[in-house]
C-alpha cells in the first residue's frame, strides 16, 4: 500500500461528495499557481496547516509554493507586540519597532517571487510585502487572529497595508474589522491522516507514555498548546489543583514555542517552576516536529484543555475532538465554533468553572463517551482539510474568474 497522500485517501473519511466537489473545482483552476507567505516554517497552527495543504494542491495540479520571510530579533519583538496588541492587550510599541518592521518586509520583498496567479499572506508579520502587488494578481491577507478590538494605533498601522489587498479572510465573523475591501470566512482545519490526527496502535500510544514517564493508573488531564499566557497554563495548573483535592489524576502540559515567539521560553520557565510543586504535573517542552506524541497523548487523556483566556481559532480543540476526547475550553475565539456546549465539550470562563466541569467529566464516564463520540462526528463534518481545500479552490475560483 502506497504512503502517498493524495486528495483521493480522503473519500471514505470527507463527508460523502466533498472529494468529488474538490476535483470540480480544481477542474476550473489546473495550471493555475499559488504561493502563500508566512513568517515560520514550523510552530503554529499556520505552519502546520500550511505543511498539510500544500501537496494536495500540487496533488489537484496547481502549482503551490510556500515562501517564508527571514525576521531580526527587533522585528519578531515587534510582531509579537503587534500580535498582542491587535488581541487587544496594552503594548508599548516603539518607532524603532514600526521602522524595523517596514524595513524586514522590504528586505523580503526583494527575495521572493511574487509570480503567481493567486497570493496568501498570512497574518501581520508579512502583510507589507503588499506593495509588491502586480495590478491583475489577486492577493489576500488571511488573518488568523481576533483583531475585533484592538490597540487603535497599531491597527491604524497596519491596516494602511491590508486595505491595498482584493480582500481578507478571517476565521470567524467576530474577528473582523470594518473594512472598504472582501471579507471572507474559512475555518482552519486539521489534517486526519497527518501524523498528529491518524489511528495509533495501542503500542504507539505505550511508547510516548513511556518515553515522557507518564503513568496511566489515574485519569489523565491534558492540554497541548505553546507556552503562551494566553492559552493561561497557569490557570489550569490552579484549576487541576482544585479538582485534585477530590479527583486523583494526572496534568500534562505539552508544547512547545514557535521561532516567531520570543516570550515563550519565559512563560515556559515561570509553568515549569510551578508545576515542580506537585509530582503529578507533567510539563513536556516538545520540538516542533513532535506530532506522533501529541496523538499519543491526547488519545491516552481522559479530558482535554484548552483554556485560553484569548484565542485565534485554536485547532487543539478540533485535533482533540477527532480522537473522541470531551474538551473543556475558554469561551472564547474559534472555541466557541468548535465546541457545542454540553454535546461536544464545554466552554468555560474561570479557573472555578473548569475545575467544576472537570470534575463532572471525571465522575462520569459515560457521559465522556457520549460527548466524545459527539466531538468526533461534528469535526469530520466541519473541520477537516477537505472542506479547507474546498474552501481555497471556491475563492480562488471566484476571484480568478471575477
Amino acid at each position: 500500500m502506497s504512503n502517498v497522500v493524495t486528495v483521493e485517501s480522503y473519500r471514505d473519511i470527507a463527508p460523502q461528495g466533498t472529494i468529488d466537489l474538490i476535483y470540480n473545482l480544481a477542474g476550473r483552476l489546473r495550471n493555475k499557481s499559488l504561493l502563500h507567505v508566512n513568517s515560520t516554517r514550523f510552530g503554529g497552527g499556520v505552519a502546520e496547516m500550511l505543511h498539510r495543504l500544500l501537496p494536495l494542491f500540487s496533488n489537484l495540479g496547481i502549482n503551490t509554493r510556500w515562501e517564508v520571510m527571514e525576521g531580526t530579533p527587533l522585528f519578531y519583538q515587534a510582531t509579537k507586540s503587534f500580535h498582542n496588541a491587535l488581541q487587544g492587550e496594552p503594548q508599548i510599541i516603539s518607532p524603532e519597532m514600526y521602522d524595523e518592521y517596514l524595513k524586514v518586509n522590504k528586505r523580503n520583498a526583494k527575495k521572493i517571487s511574487f509570480e503567481s496567479d493567486f497570493i496568501v499572506i498570512h497574518d501581520p508579520q508579512p502583510a507589507g510585502l503588499i506593495y509588491k502587488k502586480l495590478r491583475k494578481t489577486p492577493w489576500l491577507w488571511r488573518c488568523h487572529i481576533d483583531i475585533s478590538r484592538p490597540q487603535r494605533k497599531v491597527w491604524n498601522f497596519l491596516k494602511e497595508y491590508v486595505f491595498k489587498y482584493n480582500g481578507t479572510v478571517f476565521s470567524l465573523p467576530s474577528f473582523a474589522q470594518k473594512l472598504s475591501i472582501p471579507q471572507f470566512l474559512m475555518y482552519p482545519s486539521i489534517d486526519p491522516l497527518s501524523d498528529k490526527n491518524r489511528d495509533l496502535s495501542s503500542a504507539e500510544i505505550e511508547e510516548v507514555m513511556n518515553k515522557y514517564n507518564v503513568p496511566r493508573d489515574k485519569p489523565i488531564i491534558l492540554q497541548v498548546s505553546r507556552f503562551d499566557r494566553f492559552k493561561d497554563p497557569l490557570g489550569v495548573i490552579a484549576a487541576y489543583k482544585l479538582v485534585k483535592k477530590h479527583n486523583d489524576s494526572y496534568l500534562v502540559l505539552a508544547g512547545g514555542s514557535a521561532t516567531d515567539d520570543p516570550e515563550g521560553l519565559q512563560v515556559l520557565h515561570e509553568v515549569k517552576e510551578e508545576a515542580d510543586r506537585d509530582k503529578d504535573i507533567f510539563v513536556l517542552d516538545l520540538p516542533p516536529d513532535a506530532n506522533l506524541t501529541i496523538n499519543a497523548l491526547q488519545r491516552a487523556a481522559t479530558v482535554i484543555l484548552q483554556k485560553s483566556t484569548k484565542e485565534g481559532f485554536g485547532l487543539t480543540v478540533a485535533e482533540a475532538m477527532w480522537k473522541a476526547k470531551p474538551v473543556i475550553g475558554g469561551a472564547v475565539g474559534g472555541i466557541t465554533a468548535q465546541i457545542v456546549y454540553g454535546q461536544t465539550g464545554f466552554t468555560v470562563n474561570s479557573i472555578e468553572g473548569c475545575a467544576y466541569r472537570l470534575r463532572y467529566l471525571l465522575n462520569n464516564p459515560d457521559v465522556c463517551a457520549t460527548i466524545g463520540a459527539n466531538a468526533k462526528e461534528y469535526t469530520r463534518r466541519n473541520f477537516l482539510v477537505t472542506r479547507h481545500i474546498c474552501d481555497y479552490l471556491s475563492l480562488m475560483v471566484l476571484l480568478l474568474e471575477d
